[in-house]
């Protein structure tokens, strides 16, 4: 089925390509075998692959065509977790007390990671253009690896701190370089700690593309910010927090799942063809 988006599958679409591409293609892209697998992989990742051009060109605007076409099915993801979260949250801390507040910290906690982890893995599943998992096929498809991504999250989190309070340049080099550590584990289905190796990786050579995209994706989000807070100013101020957590949250969550894994699936066929280094190589 022809996708109108040009999102379509990315193994499907590589194996698809690959017959069809003739031996003059192959030299004027990479020559002889290693071009043929570069423009294959680079056509199944949804755009015409140029050796000049930024394979991260027009990535928000497939982002957001996705998120219009299925937007039903990503809001109901992140609405569904977060919610959830948010009902178990008020509980523990209204009738459990301190340690109801503690567990309430560790539920929120684990309800981000599923989100990240179940809209990373619906991305995949809607690039082939239809819905293959539902809701609940999603998530249970995301459970085996949110542990995982947990994991190498918090560790994330942590190096890029101190990137930041050592220097702002190292926080922001590692949250360019480490930004793919999800789509890593679940797409890629790396260990926790070898996502780490992956990700650098596959940012590797594009690294200020990538810094790019993450900082329009920045201005976006504070612009979005900005006005839901202006349209919550009309609600009381204890609702106000909560309303904006979970829908600013649940709204937001699926586009920057959406960019990141997009982002995932380009580099990685920019990279096609090209030697990688074995996996636990210190990246430079």
């Amino acid at each position: 089925m022809d996708d109108p988006h040009g999102a379509i599958s990315y193994t499907k679409a590589a194996d698809a390509a690959r017959p069809h591409l003739g031996a003059r293609e192959g030299r004027l892209n990479g020559r002889g075998a290693a071009g043929l697998q570069k423009v294959a992989l680079a056509r199944a990742s949804g755009f015409t692959y140029h050796e000049r051009m930024s394979p991260l060109t027009g990535v928000l605007r497939e982002a957001w065509q996705l998120y219009r076409t299925y937007a039903a099915h990503f809001l109901a993801i992140s609405f569904a977790i977060y919610v959830a979260a948010a009902v178990i949250t008020a509980v523990l801390t209204a009738f459990a007390g301190p340690f109801g507040a503690f567990v309430a910290v560790i539920v929120n906690l684990l309800a981000v990671f599923l989100v990240q982890t179940a809209l990373v893995k619906a991305v995949q599943d809607v690039r082939d253009g239809h819905v293959d998992l539902d809701l609940r096929a999603t998530v249970e498809a995301a459970m085996p690896r949110v542990l995982l991504v947990g994991g190498a999250s918090v560790l994330a989190s942590i190096g890029i701190a101190i990137g930041f309070v050592v220097l702002i340049v190292p926080g922001l080099i590692l949250l360019t370089f480490w930004s793919l550590i999800v789509p890593s584990i679940v797409i890629g289905e790396s260990r926790a700690m070898e996502s780490f190796s992956r990700s650098w990786r596959t940012v590797r050579g594009y690294g200020w593309n990538a810094f790019g995209t993450y900082v329009l994706v920045f201005l976006l989000w504070v612009a979005f910010d900005i006005v839901v807070s202006i349209i919550l100013l009309v609600l009381p101020v204890f609702l106000r927090q909560f309303v904006a957590d979970v829908v600013a949250g649940a709204l937001v969550a699926p586009f920057l799942a959406l960019v990141v894994t997009l982002t995932y699936y380009r580099l990685t066929a920019a990279h096609a063809g090209t030697p990688a280094p074995p996996d636990g190589t210190p990246a430079p």
